[in-house]
């Protein structure tokens, strides 16, 4: 990307859910784990679905979705939805509408994630929130979603993605590399299977979107790894990969998760790979 070229980055709030302390931080007690990321009296933390929107190049990409709303009032209740955040509001807010969109980059399938991109007509239809997009998904986690196991089938919910392939907007992405000019994606699994990480190329520096690679700057210890990853070692393992690359290049991560804390720089520590700071999108 010309290091000149002009690029409007936006901050998409699509709200905030609750889920169990103990599952987020895996084997990590709470005893530590709730002085970095605070708990309620039922042990919930709450945590943000926070998308990206950056707009190059006659482009406007959509980073992940959130949880959406089509789904019932039973399900939602799980999850304890709360504050103002919506994803069609926040992208109104920022000046655009749904058709604008000409790309969507969904790092995996799990719904918290993908649950946006879709949506439900009047008559029940499921039809592509942006219908004009491109939805971009790696192949390897597509295949996963498709056909989930048992511990990942209640985050794989047909409705949120197999409308994407019906309406013909989907992309399969096979390959690491270059997924438009200035964005390359690479893939880190343990979480899911083929989990599909964003470097954004921006003229301040790669913003990496790196979803539950790393959900929160609370995550950044090597062990604290969620007990939902169906893989934990190969978390570990595909964590330091990320981890790594980002030292080395001096990149600059955007959390998906993290209430408090848009963005983050890591550098090496006394103890290992620790926060060097955490920042607000527009200080990036």
């Amino acid at each position: 990307m010309n290091p000149d070229a002009q690029m409007k980055l936006h901050t998409i709030d699509a709200g905030n859910f609750k889920l169990d302390g103990g599952a987020m931080f895996g084997v990590v007690p709470k005893s530590i784990w709730s002085k970095i990321y605070p708990a309620d009296e039922k042990n919930l933390c709450n945590w943000k679905m926070r998308c990206l929107l950056a707009e190059w190049g006659g482009r406007r990409v959509l980073f992940d979705t959130g949880m959406g709303d089509k789904q019932d009032a039973k399900f939602f209740g799980h999850y304890f939805l709360n504050g103002e955040g919506s994803l069609l509001g926040s992208l109104a807010q920022a000046g655009y509408q749904p058709e604008d969109i000409t790309d969507v980059v969904l790092t995996h399938l799990h719904f918290d994630h993908v649950g946006g991109a879709v949506r439900r007509e009047a008559d029940g239809t499921l039809v592509p929130t942006f219908p004009n997009a491109t939805y971009h998904v790696g192949r390897r986690q597509w295949d996963w979603a498709c056909a989930p196991n048992a511990r990942e089938k209640a985050s794989f919910l047909p409705e949120n993605f197999l409308p994407l392939r019906e309406a013909g907007r989907l992309n399969l992405v096979e390959h690491e590399g270059e997924l438009l000019p200035g964005l390359e994606v690479r893939f880190f699994d343990g979480h899911t299977i083929g989990q599909m990480a964003a470097f954004l190329r921006t003229p301040k520096g790669t913003l990496v979107y790196a979803a539950d690679v790393l959900p929160s700057a609370a995550h950044v210890p090597m062990p604290y790894v969620m007990a939902y990853d169906v893989q934990p070692l190969v978390t570990l393992h595909d964590k330091k990969r990320l981890f790594d690359l980002a030292l080395a290049e001096g990149h600059t991560f955007f959390l998906e998760h993290d209430l408090p804390n848009e963005c983050c720089q890591l550098e090496a520590g006394p103890k290992g790979v620790q926060v060097k700071r955490t920042f607000r999108l527009d200080e990036f």
